[in-house]
């Protein structure tokens, strides 16, 4: 019996890891994939208090986070959760040949990247397609590269990018970028970074690995094909067009707000004992900064829930 299950490791998770440990809860943190969720695919982070000034990538924060979880005694599984029953005084969380009890759940499970939605894209993901710049930019080094959005994460991999491509062109449905102004200064002065505006990928094709997509501009309805370069023979397409959160295992359970689960400012659920951190809930700013914090005031909260039972 746990004071304590965690479900996701990613900043909201460890932040809730961190603070539940130092509070001697009997804690456990179970994870399906790697920690970080996706910002262990970010290149740079600029932005997080007390970041490293420089070199501070998603994993190098990460990496820090984990081994303060551990060091405060949080237990780690690495498995995948199949069911949950969040009702009644003890909490079951289900995995493989193995079901845990706890107190208290704090779901941390986060979103995932937004398929780009054009025809034949399932085809091609791991083939050209990719939605993690650090993981992939290597395959593209010296080769043109397109990334598909026009926000914060979209403009930072294509200035990350940059490192490695001959060329970065950035396809945006609207006419201007929705990213922070210093991302955008970035980019606009960046001379091997080039933009098609007002436009979406239609379809992406090739003989095994992506050399030919179609775009639509959207006020006009023109089609535009663009293959690879001759002596390419492949190019690369990276798509930040937003998020879909992980709730499935959650629809039944907790109430939902366009898939995202819907919490107080206490990080409080619908149902007792049960909260939720980090970019699975109802919120205005998705950022690491807000998923450590509401992972710490989850956990703060679970303490007090204990206590009181």
């Amino acid at each position: 019996m746990y004071d304590v299950i965690i479900i996701g490791a990613g900043p909201a998770g460890l932040s809730a890891a961190i603070y539940a440990g130092r509070a001697l809860l009997k804690t456990l943190l179970i994870e399906k994939a790697a920690d970080g969720g996706q910002i262990a695919s970010t290149s740079e982070i600029e932005n997080y208090p007390g970041g490293l000034l420089e070199d501070e990538s998603g994993q190098t924060l990460i990496s820090r986070m984990s081994e303060q979880a551990a060091r405060f005694g949080a237990e780690r599984v690495y498995n995948t959760v199949e069911s949950v029953d969040l009702k009644g005084d003890v909490k079951t969380v289900t995995c493989p040949g193995v079901e845990y009890s706890a107190k208290t759940v704090i779901v941390a499970t986060g979103a995932r990247p937004r398929p780009i939605g054009c025809e034949n894209e399932d085809k091609f993901v791991g083939r050209g397609i990719s939605f993690c710049a650090t993981c992939d930019a290597n395959f593209f080094r010296n080769k043109e590269v397109f990334v598909a959005g026009g926000g914060d994460a979209a403009v930072e991999e294509a200035v990350y990018l940059t490192k490695f491509a001959r060329k970065v062109t950035v396809i945006h449905r609207r006419d201007k970028l929705r990213a922070a102004k210093s991302i955008q200064e970035k980019a606009f002065a960046n001379e091997k970074i080039k933009f098609i505006w007002d436009s979406v990928i239609e379809s992406v094709d090739g003989d095994g690995v992506l050399n030919k997509m179609t775009i639509r501009n959207v006020k006009t309805d023109e089609l535009t094909e663009i293959h690879a370069d001759e002596n390419d023979k492949v190019f690369g397409l990276f798509g930040y067009l937003g998020l879909l959160p992980n709730s499935a295992l959650f629809e039944d359970a907790l109430p939902l707000e366009n898939g995202y689960i819907s919490t107080d400012e206490d990080m409080k659920t619908g149902l007792p004992g049960v909260f939720a951190a980090g970019d699975i809930r109802v919120k205005s700013l998705r950022q690491v900064i807000t998923a450590a914090s509401d992972g710490a005031i989850a956990a703060v909260q679970a303490e007090k829930y204990v206590s009181d039972i």
